[in-house]
This record gives C-alpha cells, sequence and structure tokens, in this order.
C-alpha cells in the first residue's frame, strides 16, 4: 500500500482542521510524503543565489587561509578554535559564552521583527534539502507527477536505476558534507592524512564518518521536512516570538476571499468572489505541505516557493502580484502597505549594536594571555643585603600565529626583576611557563602586603599589564 500524498488528502476538511495536526501525518499517525512541485520565480532565484554562494564559503572554507590559520576551525580535542583566522583558546571561553548570549537575542529579536526568514533564506537544512538534495531529485526523478508516478509504479528497471543513482548521488553528497565538518574540526591537511592513511590508521575516526554520513543521508533522504517541524525547537519557538507586526509569508485573506475557480467571461466582483482562484498552486510547491492560506502555521519556512508560485497564477489572470507575500497579519488586516516602522528600526538597531560588542570584544582580545602567582607554601625571603624577595610562577599563552619575544618590567614600584634562566620566547600558538623573584627595598613596604604591577613587554612594546602581590615583614 503506497503512502498518501498532501495532494492525495487536500480538501476542505483537512482545511478546516489544519491546526489539529501537522501536515505531513494522517489521522491514523501515518507519515504523508510530501512530493513538492518544483518552484520558479525571482524569489527562488534570489534564494537559489545565496544558497549557492554559502554552500561555496563552506565548501571552500578549510581551504582558505588567513596570516597562515584556516578561515575556521573548532578542534575541540585539542581546544583550540580559530575564527577568521584568529586563534581562540580555552582562555577565551568568556567570548563564547557572550557569543551564545548574543546569538540568543540576536534570533529572538530578529525572528520579532522578521520572522523565519533564517528558516527559508540561510538555514543549513533548508539550503541542503531544497537546493541540492531536492535538486537531485528533480534531475533523476522529474517534477512532482512523475515522482509521484514512480512511487506507485511496480519495480522494474527504470524505477530500479532511478532510485539506486539517486540515493547513490545522495550518499556521495552526505560523504563531502561530512568531510568537510571534519576539515573544520580536525583542519584539511589532517584530514587529508586520515584519508591517506586509510581506515586501519584511524579506525574509530573511520567508523564516526560512516556513521555522521549515515544520519546526514537519513536526515535529506528521510526525514526531511520532518526536521524542521519535530526536531528543530526554533519551529516550536516561533509560535511565541511572533506578534501581529512579525513580517511573515502571508496570504492576503482580504483581498484573497470569497476564493472560487476561474470562469470564462465571468465577474468575480459581482459574485463577490476574491483574487484567489482556489488553484492550489501554493499548496503543491510547499516543501512542508502546508496551505498557506490558513495563516501562519507551524510547518511554514518562509521558503517564499508559495509566493513565486501565486505571482505566477496573478501573472496568467492578470491580476496584481503579492496575493501571498511578505508581510504582517497588521498590514493585512489593516490594508496597510509594509513600511519599515519605528520598532523594527529600534530592534534592527539592537541587532547591530549586539554585532557591534561581539566583534569589539573580539577584536580588542588581547593577542597574549599572562598568569602571574606567587609560588604556593613559600613566604619572602630576606637577602644579606637587606632587601625582600619573593617568587612567582609565570604562565603565558600567545594566541598569534608568530613567535613573540617576552620581558617582564616591575611597572610601579622600584625594584628588580631577576629572570630564573632566561627570558621566555613563546612560541606561535604555544604555552611558556617560568619562574622569577621580585627584589624589593624593604623601607618601600608599609604593610605586609603591597600590590605590585608587572608590565609584559615584547621587543619593547607593553603588551599587558599583570597585578600580584608582594609579601614583606610586619611593619
Amino acid at each position: 500500500m503506497q503512502e498518501p500524498t498532501i495532494t492525495d488528502i487536500y480538501d476542505h476538511k483537512e482545511e478546516e482542521s489544519y491546526r489539529d495536526h501537522i501536515s505531513t501525518v494522517d489521522e491514523s499517525g501515518k507519515r504523508v510524503w510530501v512530493y513538492p512541485k518544483k518552484p520558479k520565480g525571482r524569489f527562488t532565484n534570489w534564494r537559489q543565489l545565496v544558497s549557492y554562494l554559502l554552500l561555496a564559503i563552506l565548501l571552500t572554507g578549510p581551504f582558505i587561509k588567513i596570516g597562515g590559520e584556516p578561515l575556521l576551525l573548532f578542534d575541540v580535542i585539542e581546544r583550540q578554535f580559530v575564527i577568521f583566522g584568529q586563534v581562540f583558546w580555552p582562555q577565551d571561553f568568556h567570548l563564547a559564552v557572550i557569543g551564545m548570549i548574543t546569538m540568543l537575542v540576536f534570533i529572538i529579536l530578529f525572528t520579532v521583527v522578521y520572522g523565519r526568514i533564517f528558516c527559508g533564506w540561510i538555514c543549513p537544512q533548508t539550503i541542503f534539502m531544497e537546493h541540492v538534495f531536492r535538486r537531485v531529485e528533480y534531475w533523476i526523478e522529474g517534477d512532482y507527477m512523475k515522482q509521484k508516478k514512480l512511487e506507485k509504479q511496480e519495480w522494474n528497471g527504470e524505477k530500479v536505476l532511478k532510485k539506486s543513482a539517486k540515493h547513490f548521488i545522495f550518499i556521495l553528497i552526505s560523504a563531502v558534507i561530512m568531510h568537510t565538518f571534519v576539515a573544520y574540526i580536525v583542519g584539511v591537511e589532517d584530514l587529508w592524512t586520515m584519508i591517506a592513511s586509510g581506515p586501519e590508521a584511524e579506525p574509530w575516526t573511520f567508523v564516526a564518518i560512516v556513521v555522521f554520513t549515515g544520519l546526514f543521508y537519513g536526515v535529506f533522504s528521510r526525514l526531511r521536512e520532518q526536521v524542521c517541524t519535530t526536531i528543530c525547537p526554533y519551529g516550536r519557538l516561533q509560535g511565541v516570538l511572533l506578534d501581529r507586526q512579525s513580517i511573515v509569508v502571508a496570504y492576503d485573506n482580504v483581498r484573497g476571499e470569497t476564493r472560487g475557480k476561474l470562469r470564462k467571461n465571468e465577474d468575480r466582483e459581482e459574485k463577490g468572489l476574491g483574487d484567489c482562484i482556489d488553484c492550489n498552486q501554493c499548496v503543491y510547491v510547499c516543501p512542508t505541505g502546508i496551505d498557506i492560506r490558513n495563516g501562519t502555521q507551524l510547518e511554514c519556512i518562509n521558503c517564499t516557493a508559495c509566493m513565486d508560485a501565486c505571482d505566477s497564477i496573478m501573472d496568467k489572470i492578470d491580476k496584481p502580484r503579492g496575493l501571498v507575500r511578505y508581510a504582517s497579519e497588521e498590514n493585512i488586516a489593516e490594508g496597510k502597505e509594509w513600511r519599515f516602522t519605528g520598532r523594527m528600526k529600534a530592534y534592527t538597531a539592537v541587532l547591530f549594536v549586539l554585532i557591534g560588542v561581539l566583534i569589539t570584544l573580539l577584536t580588542l582580545r588581547s593577542d597574549v594571555e599572562t598568569t602571574i602567582l606567587r609560588t604556593p607554601g613559600m613566604m619572602y625571603q630576606e637577602r644579606p643585603d637587606g632587601t625582600i624577595t619573593n617568587l612567582y610562577q609565570l604562565k603565558m599563552i600567545n594566541k598569534t600565529s608568530e613567535s613573540i619575544p617576552i620581558e617582564l618590567r616591575l611597572e610601579n614600584v622600584a625594584g628588580q626583576l631577576e629572570m630564573v634562566g632566561d627570558n621566555l620566547q613563546l612560541q606561535k600558538q604555544g604555552l611558556g611557563e617560568g619562574a622569577f623573584f621580585v627584589v624589593l627595598d624593604p623601607n618601600q613596604l608599609e604593610k605586609m602586603s603591597t600590590d605590585i604591577e608587572i608590565g609584559v613587554y615584547s621587543n619593547g612594546e607593553l603588551i599587558e599589564t599583570v597585578k600580584t602581590r608582594f609579601l614583606g615583614p610586619a611593619i
């Protein structure tokens, strides 16, 4: 028995009860397989352009170097992260926390104002599904009617060939995606080494790649729109983030109702009919199987396929475009034209401020991070000449891609700083450790604990100032 399709079960009863269940599950709880019609139109073209640009960035990212460092690297094993050529270490964790908070606030404000534009234009799930895997499916099996016919026909040479070719290409694409993600984790050089060494040298890495390749394949060959409707938390959150002023893909029910089939030479206004001719083209092209005319729904990812489909019909019947368009509920209900409101301007300004704050923090991050602690368990020592010494332990991290010579100097007190051994030479992205004595005249000490500042210099330039305490005898 074949699985029902969206067009097989669509009727007005389904339209009235659409909020009782998601569109891809029937009354018995069985999956309703979606065969969306191939979309065409200006918004589809723009989305394809954006998608292919983002895909090009994704696939070439591991090969792009900035100052000898990869464009992006998320080496969880070595706890090293590279963003736009800048190396980040666990000591920069506070920036990650700030970044996550900024991203969360950004998503909330962006959705309140602009709806789910992210889902339709930028989300990797949508890009891979609609502009990669679905394109392969259209290329091999044809448009939606041919796909349904192929699915219902008995297994023969044609069906075996087309299904095998499609799934073989799906697996290849999934493997490419997985290897690309691995390159972002271990680096492209290490990835090539792993591939050249074969599964015997890196068995667990090979197993992980196979497993995750299978997961990617499963997501885009079987789960598909279920990721958006049942798994992704963002889709669930949109119900509480959107309001009447949020921009969504919306059907103009004021202009479109009452619906009615188009009859030759009829006066639709006289019959009280709207511009919607009930052609269901917006339903046929929807990748999540909904009817946008029912209003904003959980499943809608704002992909604009219905907008292009409706515009093409409006062109054919000499009606203005925009029966389905980007608009807010308030725009449609009150008959207002879309405009960039003061509220939208304010929220957008906040978004730019958040991005600016994060960029500023990343830009002002120090290239060297120094930790100076008095040696645990050791008191001060008095030398024969009467001076007082404290022993300190030094740890430094070089976050740059260059070797850095280091020199320490006392900043706020007159005294001597004596390194144990030679001055440090921090290797690129390296960790340096050492010890040194601070020697002060007891006449400078007014109490048992004195605050001192130690300057960290490189090639005569002050790059960091570290505060610590100097212990001496009670006065």
